[in-house]
């Protein structure tokens, strides 16, 4: 099955280059051939920082973390003293290449996460993914789901709720700031969009209730606006209005089912689901001020849940046969639609890191609905939480 309000929706329708001065990471047609390997030796007089910052080298999917004492790309070693903790990077050489500092705190997970990722972006230009977190749908009872929250490392650490409603509780995504979050809540005669904090002080408001459907919420990359779902009579199309008004401004007019808006990284254009003029739910892309829809050329009898990265490739829910999987499409290269991983079940509802180079997903299989984490360079897939709930939606959040 896939996730609830699609099933809602249609029924209402490389290479690696190390110099001394930075890492350059590379996708060439003829592929990635691996990360770098990296030694990583404990620091001394922290055990518990110590291990969060070895567990989130290895959780980052960066680096190829190898025993100590063997020949690596790389060299991590690491001192806590005066309240900060000194992470040095060496080169191949032995030579020291550079070093950060992270101030520790009693979050000692925290600390590490931040110093792991400040590693990453210094190595290979991009945003970390450690001090970051997912939320997901949970079922927690018939006709009951609410919203959770992990770190990447999953079922290994802490998981918070962070809603508590007697009803369905589904589709959330983070606000840009990674401060609040927006998800659909379901009520007896409508549904609700949502927003709610996820600091210390959990606070929530209805950001959309208009009579009938709102659902699918997606929040630009400056935070100000919303692209949603609504109904009005038979017709579901998409709409926008600025976080926290009431007005809005219908985007599309059609009588498809238009449903399941994504934003592009600078926020100019909008992906979304319609079953317009093939019948089946298909990708189009229109100007986030309106204007002419495109049909995106992607694969599979049905293309849902879009999701776009910093690095401007479209990831989705395909169907091919009777099962889903997640496929990509380059728009920055032009390059085909291609499926990402095709391991047994179905695979749903990709989310991007912020590195922009990993996805969260659900994988549905033998009657069990997970969370697993996808390399989009290698199709690799690690099992994120499992448990009696069924996982479903989830989302990544920038770094925190």
């Amino acid at each position: 099955m896939i996730k609830k309000f699609s099933l809602m929706t249609l029924l209402l329708f490389s290479l690696i280059t190390v110099t001394s001065a930075a890492t350059r990471v590379v996708k060439q047609a003829k592929g990635f051939t691996g990360n770098p390997t990296l030694s990583y030796y404990p620091l001394a007089g922290d055990r518990a920082l110590s291990v969060w910052v070895g567990n989130f080298l290895r959780l980052c999917d960066w680096f190829k973390v190898q025993p100590t004492g063997r020949a690596a790309t790389y060299a991590v070693k690491g001192s806590a003293g005066g309240g900060i903790l000194t992470l040095t990077v060496y080169n191949q050489t032995g030579l020291v290449w550079f070093r950060v500092n992270e101030p520790i705190t009693a979050d000692r997970r925290a600390t590490a996460a931040r110093a792991v990722d400040k590693i990453i972006n210094k190595i290979f230009r991009v945003p970390g993914i450690c001090n970051s977190k997912i939320i997901f749908s949970a079922r927690t009872g018939r006709k009951v789901s609410n919203i959770y929250s992990c770190g990447i490392e999953g079922g290994r650490g802490k998981i918070r709720r962070l809603t508590a409603y007697h009803t369905l509780c589904v589709e959330p995504e983070w606000f840009p700031d990674g401060k609040s979050i927006v998800y659909t809540r379901y009520a007896t005669d409508r549904t609700y969009i949502m927003q709610t904090t996820v600091g210390q002080f959990v606070m929530s408001r209805i950001l959309a209730a208009y009579s009938g459907t709102n659902a699918g919420a997606a929040i630009s990359p400056n935070g100000k606006y919303m692209a949603f779902t609504a109904s009005r009579g038979r017709m579901v199309d998409l709409y926008i209005k600025a976080v926290g008004r009431r007005a809005r401004r219908q985007l599309t007019s059609d009588q498809a089912v238009d449903a399941t808006p994504c934003w592009s990284p600078r926020g100019g254009t909008i992906c979304f689901v319609s079953n317009r003029r093939t019948g089946h739910p298909r990708l189009w892309l229109i100007p986030a001020n309106g204007g002419r829809i495109q049909r995106l050329p992607t694969i599979g009898s049905e293309a849902i849940s879009p999701t776009w990265s910093r690095n401007n490739i479209i990831a989705y829910t395909a169907r091919m046969g009777k099962n889903y999987t997640i496929a990509t499409l380059d728009l920055a290269h032009h390059s085909a639609a291609k499926i990402l991983i095709r391991a047994a079940g179905s695979w749903e509802s990709p989310s991007w890191a912020p590195d922009g180079r990993h996805l969260v997903c659900t994988r549905i299989y033998r009657g069990r609905s997970m969370l697993y984490i996808i390399d989009s360079w290698t199709g690799k897939a690690r099992l994120l939480l499992r448990g009696v709930n069924d996982f479903s939606m989830p989302n990544w959040s920038p770094l925190l």
